[in-house]
C-alpha cells in the first residue's frame, strides 16, 4: 500500500473514533464543559514537562499551536490556562467538527486547521511561541523529517516545542510487557493491523474503518529529526506514567496510569523540549 493510501485509511479510522470519543466517559465532554476550571490530565502532564522552560508567567499570553489535536479538549485546556491565539491542527475533519462544537460551547475562539502535521507550516501563515503534541501522535506519521522542519519553521525565534508520547519500547512489546514482538528501531516500514476498538469506552461496533497503519519511530530518530531541523534540545526524559491503560497490570496514578511498585521499572512515556534558536535564519 502506498503511503498516501495508508494515511487516508488512518484518517477514516480517526473520523470514526471521533464519534466514539466525543461521547465517551474518558473524554467526558459534558463534564469538561460544565467546569470551566478543569484542565485535562494530558495537559497537566504536558505542562509539568514544559513549565521549567517557560517564563515566570507560564503559558499565559503566549501563542500556541497544538498538533494532532483530535477533538480539542486538550487544546481548549491550553486556552483555559491563558494561551493566546490558540490553533489546533488535525487530519481528521470529523475530529475538528467536534472540536469546533466544543470550543463554541466553551466560549473560546480557537483556530482549527485540517491537515497533516508534517505539512503544518504550509497550512498556517504565522509563527508561535509554543508548539505542543502529545499522547499517541507520531506513530501515525510515516516519517519525521518534514514534521520536525515544519515545527522549526512555525516557531518564533526562541520559541519552544514539546512532545510527550508513549515510549517507543512499548510498541516494540505490542503493549504487552515483557516480550519483544515488534520493531523498536524505525525504518522497518508500515505496521498494518485491523482493530475495531479504540482506547475509550463504548467502542463496540462503532468503528467502521478498522484498518490501522503505524510507523515506528525510535528515540534516536525523534531527537535526531528535531536536531537536523535546527532546533536545540533543552530537555529529554523518560517517564514512569502514561495517559491511558495501554495494558493490564497498570494502576491509576495522579498522572494517569503507572506500573505497580513491585514491577520492573521501565519507561512508559518520553518527553522532549526543544527550542528554536533566536536567530531568524537558524
Amino acid at each position: 500500500m502506498h503511503e498516501a493510501e495508508a494515511v487516508a485509511a488512518n484518517q477514516a479510522n480517526w473520523d470514526d473514533r471521533a464519534e466514539v470519543h466525543a461521547r465517551s466517559e474518558m473524554y467526558d465532554v459534558a463534564g469538561f464543559l460544565a467546569d470551566p476550571e478543569e484542565i485535562s490530565t494530558v495537559v497537566l502532564n504536558d505542562l509539568s514537562v514544559l513549565a521549567p522552560h517557560l517564563p515566570e508567567s507560564g503559558i499565559r499570553n503566549l501563542s500556541l499551536l497544538h498538533l494532532q489535536c483530535h477533538i480539542g479538549t486538550d487544546t481548549l485546556s491550553w486556552a483555559r490556562l491563558g494561551a493566546l491565539d490558540v490553533h489546533g491542527l488535525d487530519f481528521s475533519a470529523n475530529s475538528l467538527r467536534h472540536a469546533t462544537r466544543i470550543a463554541k460551547a466553551d466560549g473560546h475562539d480557537v483556530t482549527w486547521v485540517e491537515g497533516d502535521a508534517r505539512c503544518a507550516s504550509t497550512l498556517i501563515d504565522r509563527h508561535f511561541d509554543v508548539i505542543v503534541t502529545s499522547a499517541g501522535t507520531i506513530v501515525w506519521l510515516p516519517e519525521l523529517a518534514t514534521w520536525a522542519q515544519s515545527i522549526h519553521d512555525l516557531l518564533e525565534p526562541g520559541g519552544l516545542f514539546m512532545i510527550r508520547d508513549d515510549h517507543p519500547i512499548l510498541g516494540a512489546m505490542a503493549f504487552e510487557p515483557w516480550e519483544i514482538t515488534d520493531d523498536y528501531l524505525g525504518g522497518g516500514g508500515t505496521r498494518t493491523y485491523e482493530d475495531s476498538g479504540t482506547y475509550t469506552d463504548n467502542a463496540g461496533g462503532e468503528i467502521a474503518h478498522v484498518t490501522n497503519h503505524e510507523w515506528r519511530h525510535d528515540l534516536g530518530e525523534i531527537i535526531g529529526s528535531l536536531l537536523n531541523a535546527g532546533l536545540r534540545i533543552e530537555a529529554f526524559t523518560e517517564l514512569p506514567y502514561m495517559d491511558w491503560p495501554a495494558f493490564s497490570g497498570l494502576a491509576p496514578c495522579p498522572q494517569g496510569w503507572a506500573l505497580p511498585p513491585q514491577a520492573p521499572r521501565i519507561p512508559l512515556n518520553f518527553a522532549v523540549v526543544a527550542r528554536r534558536p533566536n536567530q531568524r535564519n537558524s
